[in-house]
């Protein structure tokens, strides 16, 4: 008999090789963890151009490669740290946990000691912008709630230190018929992603921004008219902050481009103090028409700049209808944007500090404006 096919117990099927796949046990361990990450959003790599503080390890990559291709000539394939928002945006905190249906997609926060809860690093929501968001700290809250803002909740963290802040917050938003909702400080941590939130947050719809037209209208109403025009500002905390010192000088309103530009997050909202709640501020399409369109109503359009023109001291135009426009944290002023201007102006400066922070510079330059304004009314 040829071979062995009639042999008796000879099997009739192919032999198992080896499984392929895992099962679908590999695509279950990553459900709940958000979106992956690109290398731009992960402080461990070379590639990263977050806003959080750069790891160690990852200044040393950077450095590597950045000696590696000045050796080849070429340019190096590094991310540039701090033009681009990783911090906590719209609608909850990176890596929080879905409260109010506004879920995220995060892992969740994790415990890290005094520091509060440790998120995912390079983790962040991108809710819908339809989606209301968590203001958080006392002043803030308390701005909004004085500011009439609408709001749909009040948190408040079980065990809250009461001062006259919290007093009145709470005061107030019983007042207006905001429910007050207390919960765990665990809890309000989980929600805000580890943002300093001090015992309290107030859910409020998204920032209603002013139309273009009618914050110049309004300026031109006023017997000093002084708007600020952000350029290319990403940092929301940047973003805060002039609104901060614009509201303290006495702009009448603030105008940002919608598009590769920080909008009013709760970061924002917190860097403020609540200033956000007093100060106009709208989204153009395009800033450079819209600054033509200031300098058409009269304004002069004056450009921070390192190397500008004028010094600021001796800014004359300070005194009549004015746009000050402030440029990025990196490049300063764009191209397009710095043609527009009628002037660029220079701070003087001691020292070799080659720059100052965009906040910063605002706010130098908007106290003096309101020093020579002072001078001559």
């Amino acid at each position: 008999m040829a071979g062995n096919s009639q042999r008796r117990g000879r099997r009739l099927t192919p032999k198992a090789g080896a499984p392929k796949g895992s099962g679908g046990k590999n695509k279950d361990s990553l459900a709940g963890r958000g979106r992956t990450l690109p290398a731009d959003e992960r402080p461990w790599h070379k590639a990263y151009s977050g806003t959080e503080k750069l790891p160690q390890r990852t200044a040393w990559k950077q450095d590597k490669e950045r000696r590696a291709a000045a050796e080849e000539g070429r340019a190096p394939k590094i991310g540039q740290p701090g033009s681009k928002d990783t911090t906590w945006g719209r609608g909850g905190g990176r890596g929080a946990p879905s409260t109010g249906g506004r879920g995220t997609g995060g892992r969740g926060a994790k415990p890290a000691g005094r520091g509060g809860p440790r998120v995912a690093p390079g983790r962040k929501s991108n809710p819908s912008k339809d989606t209301p968001e968590l203001l958080v700290g006392r002043n803030p809250v308390l701005e909004a709630l004085r500011a009439l803002v609408p709001a749909t909740a009040l948190y408040t963290a079980q065990g809250i230190d009461v001062d006259d802040r919290v007093n009145e917050i709470i005061r107030t938003a019983a007042d207006r018929g905001i429910a007050n909702l207390e919960i765990s400080r665990a809890e309000l941590d989980r929600m805000t992603g580890g943002v300093l939130h001090q015992g309290i947050g107030l859910q409020v719809p998204p920032f209603a921004y002013e139309p273009f037209e009618d914050l110049v209208a309004a300026a031109l109403e006023q017997a000093a008219p002084l708007l600020v025009a952000l350029d290319g500002v990403t940092d929301p905390r940047n973003l805060g902050a002039v609104i901060r010192s614009a509201a303290a000088f006495g702009a009448q309103g603030v105008f940002v481009p919608e598009r590769r530009a920080a909008g009013i997050t709760a970061t924002a909202w917190r860097t403020s103090a609540g200033a956000a709640a007093r100060v106009p501020v709208a989204q153009v399409t395009n800033l450079t028409r819209s600054l033509k369109a200031c300098q058409d109503a009269g304004f002069m359009v004056v450009g921070l700049d390192a190397d500008g023109e004028t010094d600021l001291y001796d800014l004359e135009a300070a005194v009549g209808p004015l746009v000050v426009v402030v440029g990025s944290e990196g490049r300063g002023l764009s191209r397009l944007v710095g043609e527009t201007c009628d002037l660029t102006v220079s701070i003087p400066m001691v020292s070799e500090v080659e720059s100052l922070n965009a906040s910063v510079a605002a706010a130098v330059t908007l106290a003096e404006v309101a020093r020579r304004r002072a001078a001559e009314a």
